[in-house]
């Protein structure tokens, strides 16, 4: 599904991912682990196609498509969704308003059948339900006035009625108190599927012992510098990073 090949990319012009190397298939979870700086949250606004992140050497396909060729909407329309480490607000547009543009652009691209607007209404409140949201936040800007849990899992309710054939998930776990997380968690894990790849950045373990992945990779210096199994997130969790860096990890 994600095949990335010694792919390089700069923010800004300075350079950050110095040839790193994953390849995600379809119904696997990797979490991407690693220091502050190490180009984590750099590689999913790459994939996704954020502006001032250049793809500068090396590949990233998507289902065999080169994704440095697609814009960020044909990325969506593609299947591929980013939950935002800090989601921005949008004043004056509702989240309604929000999901049935995207809706209808995705489901068009992709071919499947529009829904109206009773159905759209019915599936959203579902969704909300699912993460603890008050359907009233339909009505709400997007964004405008969530807290920071709330914001999270408004993500999370979009990406559940998105339904992307591959989830990034950019620190989803960040400034989520115990019970927010455990509700983002859930609405993760209930839609993990056979068809359905999905990639976690995060910076603590805690939230793989709710969503537990298949693959854990340490991304240090913009590379990947060691992969393993969810024994790897414990591992690191006792030891930091400094054994795999060979830097001491101040206090």
């Amino acid at each position: 599904m994600l095949e990335i090949r010694d792919l390089h990319a700069s923010v800004a012009d300075k350079p950050i991912l110095k040839g790193l190397n994953l390849t995600v298939n379809p119904g696997e979870v990797h979490a991407i682990m690693g220091p502050n700086g190490s180009g984590k949250s750099t590689l999913a606004n790459v994939l996704s196609g954020r502006d001032n992140y250049e793809i500068t050497g090396g590949e990233a396909l998507f289902e065999g498509n080169s994704l440095a060729e697609m814009e960020p909407e044909e990325r969506a329309q593609a299947g591929l969704f980013l939950a935002f480490q800090y989601p921005v607000e949008i004043p004056g547009v509702s989240n309604m308003e929000f999901l049935k543009a995207a809706l209808e652009s995705v489901r068009g691209a992709q071919g499947k059948e529009e829904w109206d607007s009773v159905t759209l209404l019915r599936q959203a409140r579902a969704a909300c339900k699912q993460v603890n949201l008050d359907a009233s936040f339909l009505k709400r800007g997007v964004n405008e006035g969530f807290s920071g849990g709330e914001k999270k899992r408004n993500e999370i309710m979009q990406m559940m009625l998105m339904e992307p054939k591959l989830a990034l998930l950019d620190e989803t776990d960040s400034g989520l108190d115990i019970d927010a997380l455990q509700v983002v968690a859930k609405g993760v894990n209930s839609l993990r599927s056979p068809e359905r790849g999905i990639v976690l950045v995060t910076h603590y373990q805690r939230l793989l012992d709710y969503i537990v992945p298949d693959f854990v990779h340490v991304l240090y210096n913009g590379q990947i510098i060691k992969s393993g199994g969810k024994e790897l997130a414990l591992e690191l969790e006792q030891k930091g990073y400094g054994w795999l860096t060979g830097e001491e990890e101040s206090a």
